[in-house]
């Protein structure tokens, strides 16, 4: 069998990128995302399905629907993109160090402190206006629930680092194969896109029907959501594979086939979010008891699911290695504290939407709702990222942020 090094010498030759550049299409389809986390997190407020506010617009569920049905997968794809690279340059042990202190450190000031301060002006709003922080900070870490929010990527994530080392130690067959794959995918990253669409349905498709869409696995401050334990570790791990192999020679490569191909990618994408957004309807205008699915919409819209993450996945990758690969970008500035923003937004995201509770900008809710979500939008980005630049300059910060 063909090394991984082998396969990668019958690749077209083509330039590499100096040692240690950065791979700029990756850091911003990285902090794409994160906005669209923030977005998302701005508007679920103000959805007509399930809303918490009195104004609500059926657009934000468009919005959520099209978010939540790929934006983890692909946070976690990203994510092991580099930590193969990062495994054979630093070892396990330094590697394990290393991501205890990015993922573990934060997680922990996360869990005690950020969601509980965040949870609470949930509490404020909706069971008990009168409760102070202490007596919400016991009740949380003692009876319970123990809400981490946002943060449950953090620990997963970590999670899966350590799995992956061990992976590393024992199988790493198993990641080296997958790059062989992301190289025999520079010309035809259909090959992948299939691989992973298949292997998706296997893991996904029976696990939803089983658990359902909505139940989360928790313990304490660590959750999951039960439908996708396995999906997300499917992404992560094929990010390790296209990592493993090489960036500059497989099916991420700037001039491979997959940036070449974004139309393709695109109009997946449109089909796959139409047929889920036909679903949506079908479950609330046609089938008699919205509380109840028969087998074959829960099939279908699982389907509709699996494809929609994995050629959304595909679409933002492949568009930003086409369009945003070179010179600079609005993104940019936002890079160094994505992950800062990332792991501080949801508390002033909370509490400014508690302080706009209940208020009205003029007798139409529909028009109320978008200015309030664009209020928390703007105000929480502003907030989250000024304080992670603060804290960034604190001796030792940027190593954890």
């Amino acid at each position: 069998m063909t090394s991984i090094s082998q396969t990668a010498a019958t690749a077209q030759a083509r330039a590499v990128p100096k040692a240690g550049a950065r791979n700029a299409a990756l850091d911003r389809s990285r902090t794409f995302i994160t906005l669209l986390v923030l977005i998302h997190h701005s508007v679920i407020a103000y959805t007509y399905f399930g809303h918490t506010d009195t104004q609500s617009f059926l657009g934000f569920d468009g919005v959520v629907l099209f978010n939540d049905s790929f934006f983890m997968a692909a946070m976690f794809f990203l994510s092991g993109l580099f930590v193969w690279p990062s495994l054979q340059r630093k070892g396990i042990s330094w590697f394990l160090r290393d991501r205890f202190w990015r993922l573990g450190l934060p997680f922990i000031v996360c869990a005690l402190l950020l969601m509980p301060f965040a949870y609470w002006a949930v509490e404020l709003e909706r069971y008990n206006p009168n409760i102070s922080f202490a007596a919400f900070w016991w009740r949380t870490v003692t009876a319970g629930p123990w809400n981490s929010g946002p943060a449950w990527f953090i620990w997963v994530l970590l999670a899966f680092d350590v799995l992956a080392a061990i992976v590393y130690y024992a199988l790493s067959g198993w990641v080296e194969t997958i790059g062989k794959l992301s190289l025999e995918s520079f010309g035809r990253p259909a090959l992948f896109f299939w691989a992973l669409l298949i292997v998706s349905v296997i893991v996904y498709v029976p696990a939803v029907l089983y658990f359902g869409a909505s139940r989360w696995f928790a313990f304490g401050p660590f959750a999951i959501q039960a439908s996708r334990v396995l999906l997300y570790p499917l992404y992560f791990f094929a990010g390790c594979g296209v990592g493993a192999a090489s960036l500059d020679r497989g099916l991420l490569a700037s001039d491979g086939e997959m940036s070449r191909c974004w139309p393709m990618w695109l109009v997946a994408t449109v089909i796959s979010y139409g047929c889920i957004v036909l679903l949506v309807y079908i479950k609330h205008a046609v089938l008699p008891d919205v509380t109840y699915q028969p087998p074959w919409w829960r099939v279908a819209y699982a389907l509709a699911f699996v494809t929609y993450t994995a050629s959304q996945t595909f679409n933002v990758l492949a568009l930003f290695l086409r369009f945003d690969n070179d010179r600079t970008s609005i993104l940019d500035p936002l890079r160094e504290s994505a992950y800062g923003i990332y792991i501080i937004h949801y508390a002033p995201l909370l509490w400014l939407q508690y302080l706009l509770f209940g208020l009205s900008f003029g007798p139409v809710d529909q028009l109320t709702a978008i200015i309030k979500a664009v209020i928390v939008f703007v105000l929480t980005l502003a907030i989250s990222w000024a304080a992670t630049v603060a804290l960034r300059k604190l001796p030792g910060a940027s190593h954890v942020l």
